[in-house]
């Protein structure tokens, strides 16, 4: 009797461990299958595709989601075909993001679909806008806001008084907040259709995603700053001794890039660049930690670099 309990003692434990053990490693099985793209890909983990699982897919396709909605390769070249030929040779080295704007859409038009603002079988661009901002909320921009923007930049209106430009300067805010407000729906919109990429396909665009100067700096285990300008820019031409002198004076530890936007439209798109001149601030693990908008006086970029750590 005492050893047939024995055995049945040995057996319930062995069993518990076998499970324990086989539970453990469906576990890791599953955390392994479930990286995302702002598990892999650091420079893309504010994109709406963040949260996409990179996974196996059939060679045709690049994404699909939990919801029916798919994106192929054939798909993508009409999609590129349909860009500014000017553009396309930059686009090609941005396929990440022209699939992100293809899939959005396909997510948008199924949205607008579900919503009743389609009242056909194909949906519009003025339905898909309409969609927005129905989900904007009410948005406004008190005048201490307006404000303190106009102390703040100054020199991006030229130097004219504050309500000559109050109206203009609103509405820019105003614009800026129901953006934040459409990216915070579209986010959502994300996690809800779940989206899947192809990780051949990921692996190979991201190195050529990130073979540019703005990248390579963020990617370079050293802080960065970046300034989005242009020839001819008044705001933009003052920052350029400040950078000058920065590049100077941080040789080793700081990384300063200029980013000519006209020649760089692509790239500058990624970036949400709407005016100039913006200088953005990257962290060592090439974070964005900081963005003004306009001519930034160089005792106030020191003070920003400061509180990123940057020493001589």
């Amino acid at each position: 009797m005492t050893r047939t309990i024995c055995m049945k003692q040995w057996t319930v434990t062995a069993l518990a461990g076998l499970l324990t053990g086989l539970a453990a490693l469906l576990a890791a099985a599953q955390t392994t299958h479930a990286k995302t793209v702002k598990d892999l890909y650091p420079l893309l983990s504010d994109r709406f595709i963040k949260s996409a699982t990179l996974t196996a897919l059939e060679d045709d396709l690049i994404l699909k989601t939990d919801t029916g909605i798919a994106l192929t390769r054939s798909g993508m070249a009409q999609a590129l075909e349909k860009q500014d030929p000017r553009l396309q040779d930059q686009l090609e080295n941005n396929l990440i993001f022209l699939a992100e704007q293809e899939i959005l859409t396909l997510i948008l038009e199924d949205e607008v679909k579900k919503s009743g603002l389609a009242d056909g079988k194909s949906v519009t661009q003025e339905q898909i806008t309409a969609y927005l901002q129905s989900k904007v909320g009410d948005q406004t921009v008190s005048d201490k806001e307006a404000k303190t923007f106009y102390d703040e930049n100054k020199e991006m209106v030229g130097g004219m008084p504050f309500d000559q430009v109050e109206d203009s300067i609103k509405k820019f805010l105003l614009e800026n907040k129901q953006q934040t407000a459409v990216r915070t729906h579209i986010h959502d919109l994300g996690q809800r259709h779940q989206i899947r990429i192809n990780e051949k396909w990921m692996d190979v665009q991201y190195k050529k995603m990130t073979d540019n100067p703005v990248d390579k700096a963020r990617l370079s285990g050293k802080p960065s700053m970046v300034e989005f300008g242009a020839d001819g820019c008044v705001p933009c031409d003052m920052m350029q001794p400040i950078l000058d002198k920065l590049e100077k004076k941080f040789p080793d530890t700081l990384n300063i890039v200029f980013l000519h936007v006209r020649e760089n439209q692509v790239l500058a798109g990624r970036y949400g660049i709407q005016s100039i001149p913006v200088q953005a601030f990257f962290d060592a693990n090439g974070q964005e930690v900081f963005r003004h908008t306009g001519f930034y006086p160089e005792e106030a970029v020191t003070k920003q670099l400061k509180q990123m750590g940057v020493a001589q």
